[in-house]
């Protein structure tokens, strides 16, 4: 299956296919993708006439056909795009079997573009036999040393913006990867700058988050077992937008395993530095491992944590990390706020002292 690169390699030469399929777990990501094949593919001046979006759900067989054999108007191609591509009916599902195996004409000229956009998991699963019969992109979410760049990069791109290392890493811990409310954010900051570079003021005065009280630094509290640090932040992370317990109790999971393989591999005579870069193997063969920052920040902070760390500590703060995710998942009195002021308290007592194996978070 080709990837991103050779999909966007592409259509920027001006060498379409005569058919494409984009299906996956971004949204945001195939609607950029339609978008710039269609800003690529057809003349501005004559695009009204040289598209049409139909709903695979709703298109008649007969309707599909009349579409894909309706030549160009005063331009050099047309496309089709049928959006939610696995609710097809069988009636049209042939038609479009048709079309990839002999064209809109008898020629097969490839003057039709045909793109099969395929919706979210919960509306069906991309049809495989039908996706290897096409130009195929697969959007998944970006891993997480991927969305600062994204950032960088949308902002330019899209806005004509820059956006300086700690903004767009200050905003990564503000919206996470998602894409369409980081897309939201940076849209509002490019006009509060008036085509500036987005820098962290920024982002404080707009999107009103800030260096020292985000996820990140939270997580950092709680790394070095700084249990007066950490509650003294949880407030401000939970107020920030898409900011919530499961989330943050994800992102300590993620970190107090980190924590534990990096004390394996120091057992084992890794140094420091030769532990960074296996860090960053490691979150690239886990792939989606949340750790709720930018990578690189992620693994500064790991290492720097293990010496206030042991096996028997780091066992502790996974049983309380259980019993918090039991407790969020369960009817309660205790707010979320409660929950994890609990766990912060029982991951990080023991740095004072014996702690129950078993803390109660619940």
């Amino acid at each position: 299956m080709p990837d991103d690169r050779a999909f966007y390699k592409s259509i920027a030469s001006g060498s379409f296919e005569r058919a494409y399929s984009i299906h996956g777990e971004e949204e945001f990501l195939k609607d950029a993708a339609v978008r710039q094949l269609l800003a690529a593919a057809l003349d501005p001046g004559t695009r009204d006439f040289n598209l049409d979006i139909r709903d695979a759900g709703s298109v008649t067989a007969e309707v599909l056909a009349s579409l894909l054999a309706t030549p160009p108007l005063m331009a050099e191609r047309r496309v089709v795009v049928v959006r939610d591509a696995a609710s097809l009916r069988k009636e049209s599902r042939a038609v479009v079997d048709h079309f990839l195996e002999h064209g809109a004409s008898p020629t097969g000229a490839a003057d039709i573009v045909l793109v099969l956009v395929f919706g979210p998991a919960e509306r069906g699963k991309p049809d495989r036999a039908l996706v290897q019969r096409t130009f195929a992109l697969e959007t998944e979410p970006l891993a997480g040393n991927r969305v600062p760049k994204w950032i960088a990069h949308h902002a330019q791109t899209a806005l004509g913006v820059s956006v300086t290392e700690d903004a767009a890493a200050l905003l990564f811990e503000h919206a996470g990867n998602d894409l369409a409310a980081l897309a939201g954010e940076l849209d509002k900051l490019a006009s509060y700058t008036n085509g500036g570079a987005i820098d962290e003021a920024a982002v404080a005065a707009v999107v009103g988050v800030r260096r020292g009280e985000t996820l990140g630094d939270f997580l950092d509290a709680v790394g070095r077992r700084d249990a007066p640090r950490a509650l003294a932040l949880l407030a401000h992370v939970l107020d920030q937008p898409k900011v919530s317990a499961v989330p943050i109790v994800m992102a300590l999971t993620a970190q107090t395993q980190a924590l534990a393989w990096g004390l394996a591999m120091r057992a084992k005579g890794t140094s420091a530095g030769r532990l960074e870069r296996e860090y960053y193997d490691l979150l690239k063969s886990v792939g989606g491992a949340y750790t709720g920052r930018p990578w690189g920040e992620a693994v500064r902070s790991w290492v720097a944590a293990l010496d206030v760390w042991d096996d028997a500590a780091l066992d502790r703060a996974m049983d309380a990390l259980l019993a918090a995710d039991i407790a969020l998942k369960e009817t309660r009195v205790s707010s979320d706020e409660e929950i994890l002021a609990r766990l912060v308290l029982a991951m990080c007592a023991a740095a004072h002292g014996p702690a129950s194996r078993h803390a109660a978070v619940a």
